[in-house]
């Protein structure tokens, strides 16, 4: 026997409601509310320290997306395992557009330096933007009697072994960095990991450790106070930030370069109308002259891009420091 027609379109038309309130309540459903996107907070997730130089750009940053969203962006530290940790914690986030990642060269660097992840840095992330690209600077404690690269190279090999230097961590830029110069100046210093940079800038002011590549922005306010002395920076070309500061390539080591940069991930599933949001108003905050001002001041290059554009960049990125990794023999577990 046939229900009465009214019966089947009440039945239908309840079906439907139904399926529209289930679809509702699953995360990134119905474009994941992208209509009112942002409704609270967004976290920033940084993988390092208080003091690093990625979290003095993320604070920036930080800052001027609260401003631009009309809703607070909280930095998030997750320091730890080689900046492993903070990644594991963004990948594992819902991909609603309330958890960003702010990476750093070392996830470039991990992917072939360790041998198993908990994340995939192409798989479990989307790009969005990058925001600043710089390079590092060479500083050494006072008390360390050199004054240029080459005088630190006649140091390093008159003491083979004996001038430790500081490292956010096994396998981080700041410590691959040195291994390339080691590798390309023919000397052997002792390598000390810290767990983020601020920590490692620390030791090095109280003479616990003698020098470090570290990142330019979170080193400079220590050199210009006099407790670090800066030999050099190492990129392609000098730092406009510090332009009397030669490059580690035209002051005794020729074709050394090293250069960082930091951008914006979010967890793969994250709706792309979330997505062109967030590019959209990260390319606004760069742009800004304000924001370009003070970056600069601390000797980070603000950038921004389309998210296809920094996923090529961060593929560049993971095979050029895939044969560094290989060269210099350095594996971490």
């Amino acid at each position: 026997m046939r229900a009465p027609a009214a019966i089947v379109r009440r039945s239908r038309v309840g079906f439907v409601i139904f399926l529209a309130l289930a679809l509702a309540s699953v995360p990134g459903a119905a474009h994941a509310q992208t209509s009112g996107y942002p409704a609270r907070a967004v976290r920033l997730i940084t993988p390092s320290s208080p003091g690093s130089g990625v979290d003095i750009v993320a604070r920036v940053y930080a800052q001027k997306m609260s401003d631009q969203l009309g809703q607070q962006v909280i930095v998030d530290n997750r320091a730890g395992a080689g900046a492993n940790l903070g990644a594991e914690i963004a990948a594992k986030a819902p991909p609603d557009g309330y958890s960003l990642f702010i990476n750093t060269p070392a996830h470039a660097i991990n992917s072939s330096l360790y041998s198993r992840l908990n994340y995939n840095l192409t798989r479990d992330f989307l790009p969005v933007s990058l925001i600043t690209t710089g390079q590092y600077i060479v500083v050494v404690h006072p008390s360390v009697p050199v004054r240029n690269i080459k005088e630190l190279i006649a140091l390093a090999r008159a003491r083979p072994g004996q001038l430790s230097y500081a490292s956010g961590g096994p396998g981080n830029a700041t410590h691959l960095a040195v291994e390339l110069f080691n590798s390309m100046s023919q000397t052997r210093m002792l390598h000390v990991p810290y767990k983020g940079a601020g920590p490692a800038l620390t030791d090095l002011m109280s003479g616990q450790v003698q020098l470090a590549f570290a990142n330019l922005t979170a080193a400079l306010p220590h050199v210009k106070s006099a407790r670090l002395r800066a030999l050099a920076t190492t990129g392609e070309k000098r730092s406009a930030t510090v332009p009397h500061l030669p490059t580690v390539s035209e002051s005794g080591l020729p074709g050394y370069v090293v250069t960082s940069s930091y951008g914006i991930l979010v967890p793969v599933g994250t709706p792309k109308e979330i997505i062109a949001r967030l590019n959209a108003e990260t390319v606004k905050a760069m742009a800004a002259p304000e924001m370009r001002e003070r970056l600069a001041a601390e000797g980070a290059d603000p950038k921004s891009s389309t998210p296809e554009e920094f996923g090529a960049y961060l593929r560049a990125e993971i095979d050029k420091w895939a044969k560094v990794v290989k060269a210099a023999n350095v594996k971490a577990e």
